[in-house]
């Protein structure tokens, strides 16, 4: 079970999670000591870098485990429609130079984003199963991704895995479900405060959660009896031998590094790892 946070650099963390007089430039490292898994959040709003991809990597231990946001541009602006090229752009920013540390590729729809048959199939369809064929794909970049951009190294090619957080009530129907399940892409488990759906279904090659807020979104933490119920949730939806990977997203009062920590205690610690205090 890899458990983590989604994005890592919050002012409102220094001096609290991360401790006073510790350099931003640390700050990766610090949280992949202390955590197990990390969802790279910042992949969602912009390109980012090949070096940033490969700096990020050689921060944290071997073992260690990014799941990566989808382009916003695809799923957003786009709303899944012609998204051939910036899906290329996206595999061709740098993310596939994480290696072995690349974990699911995470992609949330908009609130109004409606269930789709041909739509959400054809988008399916287009994402790559393997680190081999993204690289196929990347090679259908435009300019967005030029000169020191483009990510030019080698792959090794490795099974890729996908999951999908929709946030319309018209995922719950059961041919959406199927058509997930055929894709073999995953469906995100998404507490929201109560604000978008939770679908419980944990169906696809992994579990995935991501906990947005108990009561408010993004803002409050989880107590004892809310960790507890979603540890013996995720306990459940394990029992089959799948790895689930669990992100906290409440962020905004700096909650979310705390209750994965407390997470870790209830689901068990990796030897080796520190616990809540830091030994």
């Amino acid at each position: 079970m890899r458990i983590g946070v989604s994005g890592w650099t919050y002012r409102a963390w220094r001096g609290d999670f991360y401790p006073a007089g510790l350099v931003q430039r640390r700050e990766l490292a610090y949280m992949a000591e202390r955590l197990t898994s990390i969802e790279v959040n910042g992949s969602f709003y912009s390109l980012q870098r090949p070096t940033s991809w490969e700096r990020w990597r050689a921060e944290v231990p071997e073992g260690f485990v990014f799941s990566v946001k989808g382009s916003r541009f695809v799923t957003h602006l786009r709303r899944l429609r012609e998204p051939r090229v910036p899906l290329a752009n996206f595999f061709a920013q740098g993310l596939l130079g994480l290696g072995d540390a690349l974990g699911p590729v995470l992609w949330q729809l908009p609130a109004t984003q409606a269930w789709d048959e041909q739509l959400v199939g054809e988008f399916l369809a287009l994402l790559p199963r393997t680190t081999g064929e993204a690289a196929e794909l990347a090679q259908q970049h435009d300019d967005k991704v030029a000169g020191d951009r483009l990510w030019v190294g080698e792959v090794l090619d490795r099974p890729m895995v996908h999951v999908l957080e929709p946030r319309h009530h018209g995922f719950a129907d059961p041919a959406a479900l199927q058509q997930l399940d055929e894709a073999g892409v995953g469906l995100v488990v998404a507490d929201s405060a109560s604000r978008f759906p939770r679908f419980e279904q944990a169906q696809g090659p992994v579990v995935y959660v991501r906990l947005h807020g108990d009561v408010d979104l993004y803002v409050s933490g989880y107590g004892d009896e809310a960790l507890d119920a979603w540890a013996e949730k995720i306990r459940g939806w394990t029992a089959d031998g799948r790895e689930a990977y669990v992100y906290f997203d409440n962020d905004a009062k700096g909650h979310a590094p705390w209750d994965a920590l407390q997470l870790i205690d209830r689901l068990g610690r990796p030897p080796g790892l520190p616990d809540r205090h830091g030994s």
